[in-house]
């Protein structure tokens, strides 16, 4: 195990970078993911093609943005389009992926940024859906990123704001949305999960340095299967560290 000492938010950051890959269109929310597209440029994949909400199309992320709607996200940039053009190319099926957070999500990936408890008089209102119903509902497939605690890992979200699986196997189809789309992978700061092929169920698929299944049960609030071959994920290197330290966000805005 690396005696190298990291937040959860690097974490998170650099298994999400790792994923990248090639040329492809990603959508990039606020925070994490931009830490991550950022990272990936620099080390795994220089000719990703960052997707912003508010249309900047394939900036460079030399600098990073400190959200979607930012000058930042048009550096350098392949297009300048707007909120209603990139959501078009999602939709016409020109966007692969989308990273995606949540407040909450169930054991189908749904997820929830609305509200905590009953909608109209919540104990916790949440920014809501932004472009999140958009990139789960229109991209090929999402990664979720979340921080790991059993209030966010729930059996059944309080408002369903962005689709995962819906209620299970062909949820999506009778939704009206493309049946081989849908999340992939749920990255947190204490494992991998993939979905069950069969249920579409969360499935533990690798554990983070240091951690056990029992602690995943413990940070979970409903049941889930584990991989045949539970995978073992890589601590952040030195030399991941020192970009997201050093270039990427020197002020320490997200990665704390």
């Amino acid at each position: 195990m690396s005696r190298v000492q990291y937040s959860a938010a690097e974490m998170l950051a650099c298994l999400a970078a790792r994923q990248m890959k090639g040329r492809t269109t990603v959508f990039i929310g606020t925070g994490v993911p931009m830490l991550a597209a950022a990272l990936a440029k620099r080390l795994y994949a220089p000719e990703l093609l960052p997707v912003f909400e508010f249309g900047g199309i394939g900036s460079t992320l030399d600098r990073l943005p400190l959200g979607v709607g930012e000058s930042r996200t048009f550096d350098r940039a392949f297009a300048a389009l707007g909120l209603c053009d990139v959501m078009e190319t999602a939709q016409r099926g020109l966007i692969e992926e989308g990273f995606l957070g949540g407040a909450q999500i169930d054991p189908f990936g749904n997820l929830n940024t609305t509200a905590i408890g009953r909608y109209r008089r919540p104990s916790v209102r949440l920014p809501g859906s932004g472009g999140g119903n958009e990139v789960a509902s229109l991209c090929w497939s999402t990664i979720i990123l979340m921080r790991h605690e059993r209030k966010r890992f729930v059996p059944r979200v309080d408002f369903l704001t962005s689709p995962g699986y819906l209620g299970g196997p062909h949820g999506r189809r009778r939704a009206g949305l493309p049946e081989d789309t849908g999340p992939r992978l749920v990255i947190t700061d204490l494992c991998f999960f993939d979905f069950e092929p069969n249920s579409k169920r969360l499935r533990l698929a690798a554990l983070n340095p240091g951690v056990g299944v029992e602690d995943v049960e413990r940070e979970t609030g409903f049941p889930f299967c584990v991989a045949a071959r539970l995978a073992r994920n890589a601590p952040p290197t030195p030399r991941e560290l020192r970009l997201l330290r050093r270039q990427i966000d020197p002020g320490g805005v997200f990665r704390r």
